[in-house]
């Protein structure tokens, strides 16, 4: 069931992780670069590195708290903030000829505030970050301020913005994922319901008339037998009409109807989320060959529900045979496994014809009834 879920996790995941290591190289190579030209120090170049491998490292821990949703982590924030500060200082008294890799650093640590403190907070933190990093550049490089406002305000919004958007699209999947999983649980429940209020409607009026003519023939046993044995005769024939209703409610033939069962499946599988497309040509089938496709097609739409997480279904009938095919299947399902499946099968077995169920090469799950026609 958290396959899906699991595998886009891990996805945004490495996603960021190779954003933050290309990220890295680049910084480092800017750091060295500065270096090698004298226009940074190696005590400024050596600060500058363990100072930002801490902030990523931070940073790839925090967004990783904030895909489980886990306390706000306050000390890994504060770290962060410590050590791009640390990054920063040993800079200011020199010419900042390679400053955006500080001011980079400086918005990675703005993007994981932004994950756990209110917007507001968040926008007067960019604020007096942007202003104090425009002020000292232009003053330090002599370039108009307002040059150097446009990238800073670009750079502030854009790394957040990703940080943030990586976190919601996986929230967005998981959710979608929940919302899947219960219509799936709902689809479910309401055949449970209907099945338990059909046995209640057949049997519950059976029973207390079988009651009541048992309890007549045991007072008339001992005055007039032959009543008695009238009223017990009854009692079988009502006993035999129950027996049949609850075998035909059980088989699904209790007023099942082909149309009506894939009407009632297309609209469960995709109450579920999955597409369902049907392709049927049974109007000259006889009404038990339809009888049985139709709870063919019930009991397979009960198997997809519950043992997969299908996001498409095609249903096709033609010539008597019904081929039901599914994606979403677990690598280990096995092949028709199920009771319900197993029941079908010896149902079709007994009226002459075929049933086959278990998974195909290309990762689908496909089942095959065929009746008499």
């Amino acid at each position: 069931m958290s396959t899906r879920p699991e595998t886009a996790k891990k996805l945004l995941l490495y996603w960021m992780d190779g954003m933050v290591v290309l990220l890295g190289f680049f910084l480092v190579a800017v750091m060295v670069n500065a270096t090698t030209e004298g226009r940074q120090s190696p005590v400024t170049t050596a600060v500058g590195l363990l100072s930002m491998a801490g902030v990523m490292v931070l940073y790839s821990l925090v967004m990783r708290d904030a895909y489980d949703e886990r306390p706000r982590p306050t000390a890994k924030l504060v770290a962060g903030g410590l050590l791009t500060a640390a990054a920063m200082l040993p800079v200011l008294p020199l010419p900042p000829d390679a400053s955006g890799t500080w001011e980079t650093l400086t918005y990675v640590w703005l993007s994981s505030v932004a994950l756990y403190m209110p917007l507001w907070v968040t926008v007067c933190a960019g604020a007096t970050l942007v202003t104090a990093i425009t002020v000292y550049v232009s003053a330090a490089l002599d370039q108009p301020w307002q040059a150097v406002l446009g990238s800073q305000a670009l750079s502030a919004v854009f790394i957040p913005a990703a940080t943030w958007i990586w976190c919601w699209l996986w929230r967005t999947i998981r959710d979608a994922h929940d919302s899947q999983a219960a219509k799936a649980r709902l689809a479910v429940a309401e055949e449970r319901l209907r099945f338990a209020r059909d046995l209640h409607d057949l049997l519950g009026h059976s029973l207390s008339v079988i009651t009541l003519k048992s309890e007549l023939a045991a007072k008339l046993a001992t005055k007039d037998a032959a009543k008695a044995g009238r009223e017990m005769a009854e009692v079988r024939r009502l006993a035999g009409e129950s027996l049949v209703e609850v075998q035909v409610a059980v088989d699904g033939y209790r007023m099942l109807d082909l149309d009506a069962e894939l009407r009632g499946v297309r609209a469960a599988l995709e109450g579920a989320g999955a597409r369902c497309v049907t392709d049927v040509r049974a109007d000259d089938l006889s009404p038990e060959a339809r009888t049985l496709l139709a709870w063919a097609v019930r009991e397979g739409a009960t198997n997809v529900l519950k043992h997969s997480k299908a996001t498409s279904c095609e249903i096709t009938i033609a010539r008597g045979v019904l081929e039901m095919r599914n994606d979403g299947v677990p690598p280990d399902a096995p092949a028709g496994a199920g009771s319900g499946l197993r029941g079908l099968a010896e149902r079709m077995a007994t009226a002459g014809g075929s049933f086959s169920a278990s998974p195909t090469p290309a990762g689908e799950f496909l089942l095959r009834a065929e009746v008499p026609v």
